[in-house]
C-alpha cells in the first residue's frame, strides 16, 4: 500500500458549511440524555478535553458519584494497555458490572467508549467484547454494533476510504507500515480498518461486511443516509468512521445521536477525538506557565521518560539541547539482575532528589534500547516492562523534595506515575500545554497537591514539542 501526499489528499476533500454543521451538532447534543463513560487504556485519552474528571478507580461508590455529577462525560483510567490479556479481561468485567450498577442506582442511561490508541495498539477486540457481553447480560439490552474511529487530528492520524494513516509531516503512511504496527505486544499488519478487524478477530468479523461511513457522505451532509446505515447495523457488526478533521466527527455525531434516539445502541472503540466531540467539549487556548505553576516553590521540575517509540527518543535528544536540565539515564536492563537493579534505582533517586532540591529540573530517562527477551515472549516482556515501570514510578513516590511540576512521557509510564507515584484518585483535566498533550490538576489526596502534572504521549508532537513544553514550564 503506497504513501499519499498529505497536502494533495487534504486539498482534494470538499469543504463543508461549518456554521450549519455547528448548529445541527449543538442541537443534537442537547437531545442526547445519556451519561458517557470513557474507559481509557492509558492517561493520554484526555488529550483533547478540559474541565473533565478522570478517576483512577472503578468502585461502585466512585462511579455512582460521577453518574450524579452534572458533567455529561467522565473518564475512568484503566491503564489496561499495561495489563496482560487475563488482567484486562478481569478488570473490564468488573468495570462493566459496576457501571451498570451505578446506572441502575442513579436511574441514568449511559454508553461506554473504549478509548484506545490512535495507532491501533491495545487489547482489541478483547476489551470491547468483554464489555459487550457483561453489559448485555446485566442490562438485558442488545448492543447493535461497534463504532471504530481511530482519527486523532493532533497526532496526524487520519482515516480515508476505510484505511488508517499516520501523517509524517509530508506523507500519509498506512498505519500497518509504521513502527506502531510492529509493537511486540499489540502488532498488526493491516491498514484498512475492515481488514484490521478481520485480522484482530481472527476472521470472526470479515472485512467485506464492515460498514464504512465515507468522507463523501459526511462532507455532503447526508445525515439521513448515515443514520440509516447505523439503523441497519446488527449482530455487533463494525462501523468504520472516516475522518480527516473534527468537522467530520461532528457530522457523524449528528447522525449517530439520531440513531441513538431512535433506539439503537453501540459500543465504541475510538481515539481521543471522538470523546471531545460527543462530550460537547469546546476548544480552549493552550496553557501557559502562569496557568499551571500557581506557586513557585523554588525547586526544579521532574521529568520521567519511559516510552521507547522512535518519536520519544528523537524528542528526548532534542530536549537534551537544553542544558538547564540535569539528565540521568536509568539502566533498566539491570532488571534481570535484581541486586544491581535495586542499587541503580537508589542511585537515580538520590541524584534526582538532590537535583530538584537545588532548584534544577531533573530528567530521568530509561535506557533507549528495548530489552528483547527473544521470540514468543510477549507476556514475559510485558511483565518485565511493568517491573521497570514500577521502579521508575517509585522515583516519584520516594523523592523528598516537592517538584515544581511533573512531566511523564509515555502512556504506561504516565499512568503509573499518576496513580502510583503521585497517588491521584481523581483529577480534573486543566487543558493542554501543547496540542494533544494534557495537563491534570491533581487533588489534595495526591502526593504533591497543586503540582501540575503533564501527561506527554510517546508518539505525539514534532521533534521540538517536548523541549518546547519543558521551556514553557521552566519560564
Amino acid at each position: 500500500m503506497g504513501y499519499l501526499n498529505t497536502k494533495e489528499v487534504l486539498s482534494s476533500i470538499p469543504a463543508v458549511d461549518e456554521v450549519k454543521v455547528e448548529k445541527l451538532y449543538r442541537d443534537a447534543l442537547d437531545s442526547l440524555d445519556k451519561k458517557i463513560v470513557v474507559l481509557d487504556d492509558d492517561p493520554t485519552g484526555v488529550q483533547t478535553v478540559h474541565g473533565v474528571a478522570v478517576i483512577t478507580d472503578w468502585e461502585k461508590e466512585t462511579l455512582i458519584n460521577e453518574f450524579n455529577e452534572d458533567k455529561k462525560i467522565f473518564f475512568v483510567l484503566t491503564n489496561s494497555r499495561g495489563f496482560t490479556a487475563k488482567e484486562t479481561e478481569e478488570v473490564h468485567k468488573i468495570i462493566a458490572e459496576n457501571i451498570q450498577y451505578a446506572s441502575e442506582v442513579t436511574g441514568k442511561e449511559y454508553f461506554v467508549i473504549s478509548r484506545g490508541d490512535s495507532t491501533l495498539r491495545g487489547h482489541y477486540p478483547l476489551e470491547t467484547e468483554v464489555l459487550r457481553e457483561t453489559i448485555e447480560k446485566l442490562s438485558g439490552k442488545k448492543l447493535d454494533g461497534e463504532i471504530i474511529m481511530p482519527f486523532f487530528k493532533e497526532g496526524g492520524r487520519l482515516t480515508i476510504k476505510n484505511t488508517h494513516y499516520v501523517d509524517n509531516g509530508k506523507e500519509l503512511v498506512p498505519a500497518g507500515e509504521t513502527e506502531f504496527a510492529k509493537d511486540r505486544t499489540f502488532g498488526y499488519t493491516k491498514s484498512n480498518i475492515g481488514e484490521w478487524v478481520e485480522e484482530k478477530t481472527k476472521g470472526e468479523f470479515l472485512a467485506k461486511d464492515t460498514i464504512g461511513i465515507s468522507l463523501e457522505s459526511l462532507r455532503n451532509l447526508e445525515i439521513d443516509k448515515i443514520s440509516d446505515q447505523l439503523m441497519n447495523v446488527k449482530d455487533f457488526n463494525k462501523v468504520v468512521v472516516n475522518a480527516v478533521d473534527y468537522v467530520d466527527i461532528k457530522i457523524f455525531c449528528i447522525a449517530l445521536i439520531k440513531a441513538l434516539n431512535s433506539g439503537k445502541d453501540f459500543m465504541y472503540r475510538t481515539a481521543a477525538a471522538f470523546t471531545k466531540i460527543v462530550g460537547g467539549i469546546t476548544n480552549k487556548p493552550i496553557l501557559l506557565r502562569n496557568d499551571l505553576v500557581k506557586k513557585d516553590n523554588g525547586n526544579g521540575g521532574l521529568i520521567i521518560v519511559g516510552s521507547h517509540v522512535k518519536k520519544t527518543t528523537e524528542q528526548l535528544y532534542e530536549l537534551m539541547k537544553n542544558d538547564s536540565v540535569e539528565y540521568i539515564e536509568f539502566d533498566c536492563h539491570l532488571v534481570l539482575e535484581p541486586i544491581k537493579f535495586r542499587a541503580e534505582l537508589e542511585r537515580v533517586i538520590e541524584k534526582c532528589d538532590a537535583t530538584i532540591g537545588s532548584g534544577k529540573t531533573c530528567c530521568v530517562y530509561t535506557k533507549r534500547e528495548r530489552l528483547d527477551l527473544g521470540e514468543n515472549k510477549k507476556e514475559e516482556e510485558l511483565k518485565v516492562s511493568v517491573e521497570i515501570s514500577d521502579a521508575v514510578t517509585s522515583i516519584v513516590s520516594r523523592i523528598k523534595n516537592k517538584p515544581n511540576y511533573v512531566i511523564a512521557k509515555g502512556g504506561i509510564t504516565s499512568s503509573d506515575v499518576g496513580t502510583k507515584g503521585l497517588n491521584v484518585k481523581k483529577a480534573i483535566v486543566a487543558g493542554q500545554i501543547k496540542p494533544g498533550i494534557p495537563v491534570w490538576t491533581i487533588g489534595d489526596e495526591s502526593r504533591f497537591p497543586g503540582t501540575p502534572y503533564v501527561i506527554f504521549p510517546g508518539n505525539v508532537g514534532a521533534v521540538t514539542t517536548f523541549r518546547e513544553a519543558v521551556e514553557v514550564l521552566e519560564g
